[in-house]
């Protein structure tokens, strides 16, 4: 028996070392088709055409050369919403969600007008989803990318969320004023010699200045907590994204930046993910 297009497909992915590729194969030939997961059912088994297999096969090839999925398809799903992602922003990834569900957990009051400062913003992934959970709060958005903040600024647009955040293209929080209830950030965190021992998808793809956190990875984190230490309210809180084995650096980072109160929060793997402060 001939395989289908899919078992071909699904065997090229896996031999390239993809770890799920039947189901990276679907969303790519999901993506060919145009067809969402009720469109496939609804079109059943008819046989690809041959334009239609040129496009799939175009698709694995480039998803077989390690190009990430969400460059190809051209977004990927963070928290609720659906965010366009390039090569000029980092992709959003589950792991960052813990940073975004920390945050809300601290809110007792989610219809409060709150402030929110998102440091480095890439794609816009956090401040947007905290926006979505907060509907009276505003965002400002910060990224020394300007091509990063073009996405992020379509992500805002995307998902209804434009008139409630602000995108100031500068280094850090420079010249931002506050005070702001609530600063987040995902700052490179990964040492340059680490950069090169990543999957390709991240280290071929990825922009490096969204990834290169200075000799040990925490070169920005001094700077950091001192501009948060200068816009936090009192009483607010701060949380930043750090490596998995990054939780006592950034503690102590912490504790000598003045934050008596400083807790390593871990992801759904028990890996330290973020550091939690409050003012």
């Amino acid at each position: 028996m001939t395989p289908t297009p899919l078992k071909t497909a699904t065997q090229r992915l896996a031999a390239a070392g993809i770890e799920d590729a039947r189901e990276e194969a679907r969303a790519l030939l999901r993506h060919a088709l145009g067809l969402d997961a009720a469109g496939m059912i609804a079109r059943g088994s008819v046989p690809l055409s041959d334009e239609e297999t040129a496009r799939f096969e175009a698709l694995i090839s480039r998803r077989a050369a390690r190009e990430p999925l969400s460059h190809i398809i051209g977004s990927v799903g963070f928290w609720t919403l659906d965010l366009i992602v390039t090569r000029d922003v980092l992709t959003p990834r589950s792991d960052t969600e813990t940073l975004v569900r920390a945050a809300l957990e601290q809110i007792p009051d989610r219809a409060a007008p709150l402030r929110i400062l998102d440091i480095a913003t890439g794609s816009g992934a956090i401040a947007l989803a905290l926006l979505c959970e907060l509907p009276n709060a505003t965002a400002i958005a910060t990224d020394i990318s300007a091509a990063a903040l073009e996405i992020a600024k379509a992500n805002a647009a995307r998902n209804q969320l434009s008139g409630r955040i602000v995108f100031l293209e500068t280094d850090w929080a420079d010249g931002v004023d506050g005070p702001f209830d609530l600063v987040v950030s995902n700052p490179p965190y990964i040492a340059p010699e680490v950069i090169d021992t990543l999957d390709p998808e991240v280290r071929d793809f990825e922009p490096r200045l969204a990834l290169d956190g200075g000799q040990g990875g925490l070169e920005p984190y001094p700077h950091l907590l001192a501009e948060t230490r200068r816009l936090l309210s009192p009483g607010g809180h701060a949380f930043f994204e750090i490596g998995h084995d990054q939780g006592a650096a950034a503690r102590a980072l912490a504790s000598a930046a003045g934050f008596e109160d400083a807790t390593i929060l871990t992801d759904l793997a028990g890996r330290d993910r973020v550091l939690a402060l409050r003012n």
